[in-house]
C-alpha cells in the first residue's frame, strides 16, 4: 500500500472541504444566511473586537429667526465601544495506523478522513447555531447568544435580544460591555403573542416588523428565524395568499417563506426559555448583527501530524468566533407564539 503523506492528505481534504462540509448537520439558517448575505465580519487576530456604537446626539440645533442668534456649540462624543471577547475552539480529525492498514489504497484513507472532517464540521456548525440562537450549547459557552432571556442560557445577562417589553426599563442586560439601563437606545423590539399567534399571525408579525423597521437606520430586517410551531402557524395563515422567494432558495430545496422582504426559516433550536420569556422567533436585521471570525481560524483545518506516543495522525480544525452588533433596535423578539 502506498503511503499517503501528511502534506498530500492535508491538501486533499482542504479541497474537499469546499463541497462536503455542509451535508451532515442540522439546518443552520442563521449561519447560512450570514455567510451568503454579507453578515460575516473577518478580523485578523487581536485579543478582542471593538465595535463603535452611536449612542448620543453630537450637537444641538439652533433655530435661526433673525440670523443673529448665537450657534449652540455644545457638543459631545457620540461613540461608545461595544467590546466582544473571542471564543476559541478546536476539534481534531484523527486517523489511526490500524485503520490505514485495514483499508487498501490512498483513496480509502482519504474517504475515511473526509467522513471524519465532515462530521467535525457538522458538529461545529450545529453547536455554533445552537449557541447563537438558544445559548444552550454545553461546548461553546464562551460564545454570546441572541437569547437574552434569564432562563436556560449559559452567560446570563450579557446576550443580545431580550424577551421583555422595550421602553419600560425591563431590558437590563449588559451587551458588549454597555448597560441597557444606562443606554436605553440599545433596547431591542419585542412583541408578545401571549399564546394567541394562531389567531392573527400576520397582524402580530406585522406589528413587530414595523417596530423594527421604524428603528432601522438604513435597511429593513431581512431574516426571521422561527420555531417549527410558529412557522406552521404563519404558513397556515398564508394558505390563501402567495409569497415569492428567490430562485437560489428554491434550488437549494429549503422550505422557506417570505414576510415582506425578510426570509423566514425554521430553526431547530427554537423555541427557547420558559414561562413569560419564551422566544418563538427572531426578526433580525443582519446588516447590524454579524458573526465575527478570525481569518486564521474560520473553520480552518491545519496540517496532519503524527501524534507523539500514538500510532495515529491528526489535524486540528480551528474556530475563533463571536457574535457582534452595532445596532439592536432594528431587530426584535417574538414571544410566546407557540399557539
Amino acid at each position: 500500500m502506498a503511503v499517503l503523506s501528511n502534506d498530500i492528505l492535508s491538501s486533499t481534504l482542504r479541497e474537499l472541504m469546499k463541497d462536503e462540509v455542509d451535508q451532515l448537520f442540522k439546518i443552520s439558517p442563521l449561519l447560512k444566511h450570514l455567510q451568503t448575505n454579507g453578515g460575516v465580519r473577518i478580523v485578523d487576530g487581536g485579543q478582542k473586537v471593538d465595535q463603535p456604537v452611536i449612542l448620543a446626539e453630537h450637537s444641538s440645533i439652533t433655530q435661526l429667526s433673525s440670523g443673529y442668534e448665537p450657534t449652540n456649540l455644545a457638543v459631545q462624543d457620540v461613540l461608545r465601544n461595544a467590546s466582544f471577547n473571542w471564543a476559541d475552539y478546536v476539534a481534531p480529525v484523527v486517523i489511526t495506523k490500524t485503520e490505514e492498514l485495514s483499508n487498501s489504497g490512498p483513496r480509502a484513507i482519504v474517504d475515511i478522513a473526509e467522513a471524519r472532517l465532515k462530521s467535525v464540521m457538522g458538529m461545529f456548525k450545529r453547536e455554533w447555531e445552537k449557541q447563537s440562537v438558544a445559548g444552550t450549547s454545553a461546548k461553546m459557552t464562551a460564545m454570546l447568544s441572541l437569547n437574552g432571556g434569564s432562563e436556560g442560557i449559559t452567560t446570563t445577562g450579557v446576550n443580545f435580544l431580550e424577551p421583555r417589553a422595550n421602553g419600560t426599563g425591563a431590558q437590563i442586560n449588559t451587551v458588549g460591555g454597555l448597560l441597557r439601563t444606562t443606554f436605553t437606545d440599545l433596547e431591542n423590539q419585542y412583541q408578545d403573542a401571549a399564546s394567541g399567534f394562531g389567531a392573527d399571525p400576520i397582524g402580530i408579525l406585522t406589528e413587530l416588523f414595523l417596530n423594527c423597521q421604524i428603528r432601522s437606520p438604513d435597511t429593513m430586517p431581512d431574516l426571521i428565524l422561527a420555531s417549527p410551531t410558529c412557522y406552521k402557524l404563519y404558513k397556515k395563515g398564508l394558505f390563501a395568499n402567495e409569497r415569492f422567494i428567490g430562485e437560489q432558495t428554491l434550488d437549494g430545496g429549503r422550505l422557506a417563506l417570505a414576510f415582506h422582504n425578510a426570509m423566514m426559516y425554521v430553526d431547530p433550536w427554537l423555541p427557547v426559555n420558559t414561562g413569560d420569556e419564551v422566544i418563538s422567533a427572531y426578526v433580525l436585521n443582519t446588516k447590524h448583527i454579524k458573526a465575527i471570525f478570525d481569518s486564521r481560524a474560520n473553520f480552518t483545518m491545519g496540517d496532519f501530524q503524527k501524534l507523539s506516543g500514538y500510532t495515529s495522525r491528526s489535524a486540528d480544525v480551528l474556530l475563533r468566533t463571536q457574535l457582534c452588533f452595532d445596532h439592536l433596535g432594528s431587530s426584535g423578539v417574538l414571544g410566546r407564539a407557540e399557539a
